[in-house]
């Protein structure tokens, strides 16, 4: 079965779609499961459903695992059709484990509040790292949408962001009065005296008078988030942050999903189970009865 294996991985990798971490990956999990065919008597040749089922649904493994060794074999027994060694194929009738759904850490309004007053305004970098959060946190952006916006982007008249997201989709983000005053603040005061003259299409730009980089914003959100207590907060933490309180504050889930940019609905609806999540600790926590 390891000869059928290497034949399989070797066509996978002739066709070049896919990274040599991925194809470790199918390799381990397809051994795996041929050992344990193997210890019931079978092969990838004999197998049918049920014998498959017991060898990728061991109890022993989380669902994530099964989930990717059935995906794997998926692919090794549509190979083994079209080159005509299996009539049938028995992963058809074997459906993925269902995942856990990973719900974001839920952080509260008082802990983005400390957090957003955190910087020291009286300085260049404090007062454009606070314009930056108070950016994430009014419009949902991803990281990478906020470090590459310009100036051409922002409207402070109607307090709007307009910008090509994820996908080359368009859409119009509104900020909130505090989020548009640090925004000019910053473009007024600090990006000048960062920039020291020189020329940069990015709003948001660093020390060495070129745009801000990731790196850069991800360190920025830690700092803040670790002075206001919040451990481990990432950009996108301030992401699913904003989703999380304006689903707390009974924002209809269309509109949610517009500011994000989501492609689909339901990537917008973890955010009710956060809410309910939040709904629950909350009567835990105050009911009398508890």
């Amino acid at each position: 079965m390891n000869d059928l294996t290497d034949v399989f991985l070797e066509h996978l990798w002739l066709m070049g779609r896919l990274s040599d971490n991925t194809l470790n990956g199918y390799r381990r999990d397809l051994e795996k499961i041929a050992a344990r065919l193997n210890e019931s008597g079978h092969d990838w040749l004999s197998a049918d459903s049920l014998v498959l089922a017991e060898a990728v649904y061991a109890p022993q493994e989380k669902t994530s695992s099964q989930a990717r060794a059935l995906s794997a074999c998926k692919r090794l027994y549509a190979w083994l059709e079209e080159i005509g060694r299996r009539s049938e194929n028995p992963t058809k009738e074997l459906r993925a484990p269902k995942l856990a759904q990973k719900l974001p850490k839920l952080i509260s309004e008082a802990q983005i509040d400390a957090m957003l007053a955190a910087p020291d305004t009286g300085t260049v970098h404090g007062m454009r790292d606070k314009a930056f959060l108070e950016l994430l946190y009014a419009t949902g952006l991803r990281v990478s949408e906020a470090v590459k916006l310009t100036p051409d982007n922002l409207d402070f008249q109607r307090g709007r962001v307009n910008l090509i997201g994820k996908g080359g989709k368009q859409r119009e983000i509104p900020m909130n009065e505090d989020a548009v005053e640090w925004l000019e603040r910053y473009q007024r005061e600090a990006r000048p005296q960062l920039l020291k003259g020189r020329l940069c299409d990015a709003f948001f730009v660093s020390q060495k008078r070129s745009g801000m980089t990731r790196q850069l914003a991800w360190m920025i959100v830690k700092e803040y988030a670790a002075a206001a207590g919040i451990q481990e907060l990432s950009p996108h933490g301030l992401r699913h942050a904003f989703a999380t309180h304006l689903v707390n504050g009974q924002a209809d889930l269309r509109s949610v999903q517009a500011m994000l940019g989501h492609a689909d609905l339901s990537t917008t609806q973890i955010y009710t189970h956060v809410a309910n999540q939040r709904l629950q600790q909350t009567v835990k926590e105050h009911h009398s009865r508890n």
